[in-house]
């Protein structure tokens, strides 16, 4: 009877409880954010094999899976000049067959193991990604040995490859935001590595089996690569036993230097590229920036963040909301090891290019012309550090950023000291790095039909007209 009593008075108590913190409770405002936390990476190991592989591994026991990035220094800009889009295409063809598995085996053995095997190349690096059940990181380790040591590139798969390569770039030479894209690497990087974001035709017709076996004899070797490891792992002496016994007698090699090219000044540059019939033009505003081991870095993630990082940010605000010209206006950083880039974009109907551009500019100069407000600034960051918090939470998003502090040679500490470089971001420091977003010396980038839309780009300086690349 009494715990009859009892329960029937729980819904009460409770309802009563409610009752009387609504009445605390102040809705129309948004609750108070906290002090932005630190982030501290558990259980780091690292060691190096005497073949000169890096290994880095980090424990995380929430889950019975363990997650891998091995990546070699041998982006896409490595390619020969004369075969742009090779990375590209050995990060395709990686895992289609070894000197002991075809294509298939490889699939349905990492399958079995309670995962994948895949492969991207960007700018800077060639990754091979994957994960397994932790109960099978062994067998997993050895496979991942024998795509990474022992690619074949069998000859038929480098055929479909080909194919399938040049019917998707003939559809992305069809979408005006890869044009966009495309042109501003070229026009903002020149005659750098970094001026082209993918093959072309010519490129995919030349491409044999024989170039991608000399790129990876070149630069898929142990001294030019990373190992991370995320996950519920066993011991460290056992780590290193198992990815010894797979990666141990993989020999080094001498790897070509790369002399990191110069990079060309920000000038003021606009680029029209004549795509006829369209009835929206996309814009790009760009920016040569710092690398990652620059001391801006932190300064301009949040100045980006303010500026067109989010539904909330000024050229949003501006553009979509207040005038209506577009559905999306937003910014974005790419940061290199060597180079990097800051970047205004939208997408805007024919008849309003002229007072978007105009809009673009204003609230990108701006920011140089007075102060962030200290509300804004801490939205901005209390935004910014919360989004990289809740990425860390996934542990491919961990073992990438574990991968990012080897590979871009940054601090040790980078990922645990990470916050107090975004708490420490000033209002002054945003307007210093303004200058990267700078119109005077933008590279302006437009996709469109050149006879409508000419003339209203006439005002923002000399027009070169461009055709797309065939």
């Amino acid at each position: 009877m009494k715990r009859s009593t009892l329960l029937l008075m729980l819904p009460v108590l409770a309802s009563t409880a409610l009752h009387s913190q609504s009445e605390q409770i102040d809705r129309t405002k948004p609750p108070a954010t906290g002090p932005i936390p630190d982030v501290k990476i558990q259980h780091i190991e690292r060691f190096r094999l005497p073949n000169g592989l890096e290994i880095v591994t980090a424990e995380d026991n929430r889950f019975p899976l363990t997650t891998f990035e091995l990546a070699f220094m041998a982006g896409s800009k490595f390619d020969p000049a004369d075969l742009p889009g090779l990375s590209d295409s050995v990060a395709a063809l990686i895992n289609q067959g070894t000197a002991t598995r075809s294509a298939q085996q490889i699939a349905e053995l990492s399958a079995d193991l309670g995962g994948r095997i895949s492969a991207t190349s960007i700018p800077d690096t060639l990754t091979i990604s994957g994960s397994c059940l932790s109960e099978n990181v062994k067998r997993f380790i050895d496979l991942l040995a024998d795509v990474a040591r022992k690619a074949s590139f069998p000859e038929d798969e480098v055929q479909l490859q080909k194919q399938n390569r040049l019917q998707q770039l003939r559809a992305e030479r069809s979408d005006p935001a890869f044009l966009g894209r495309e042109t501003v690497a070229k026009t903002l990087f020149a005659s750098t590595p970094y001026a082209h974001i993918g093959p072309t035709e010519q490129a995919l017709n030349r491409l044999d089996r024989a170039s991608l076996e000399h790129f990876r004899d070149t630069y898929l070797v142990p001294n030019n690569a990373f190992l991370v490891i995320v996950g519920k792992l066993p011991s460290k002496d056992e780590v290193e036993k198992l990815i010894t016994a797979s990666f141990g007698s993989w020999e080094k090699k001498d790897v070509p230097d790369f002399k990191a090219p110069s990079i060309p000044a920000n000038k003021k540059q606009l680029v029209l590229v004549d795509r006829p019939s369209s009835v929206q033009a996309n814009v790009f505003s760009a920016h040569v920036s710092p690398t990652w081991g620059s001391s801006d870095i932190f300064p301009i993630e949040v100045g980006d963040r303010i500026l067109g990082g989010g539904a909330n940010s000024r050229l949003f605000m501006d553009i979509r909301e207040k005038r209506s010209f577009a559905y999306d206006a937003h910014s974005e950083t790419d940061l290199l090891k060597d180079a990097g880039t800051v970047m205004s974009v939208t997408e805007v109907r024919n008849e309003v290019v002229q007072p978007a551009i105009q809009a673009l500019n204003d609230d990108m100069q701006a920011l140089s012309k007075e102060n962030v407000g200290s509300a804004e600034l801490t939205d901005a960051k209390n935004s910014y550090a919360g989004i990289f918090i809740l990425r860390l939470e996934r542990q491919t998003a961990l073992a990438r950023q574990l991968l990012r502090v080897e590979t871009m040679g940054l601090p040790k500490d980078f990922l645990d000291t990470y916050m107090t470089h975004v708490r420490s971001v000033e209002p002054d420091e945003i307007r210093r790095v303004a200058k990267y977003w700078d119109p005077g010396d933008a590279t302006l980038v437009v996709v469109g039909d050149a006879q409508k839309i000419q003339k209203s780009l006439e005002g923002f300086g000399t027009v070169q007209v461009q055709k797309p690349q065939p």
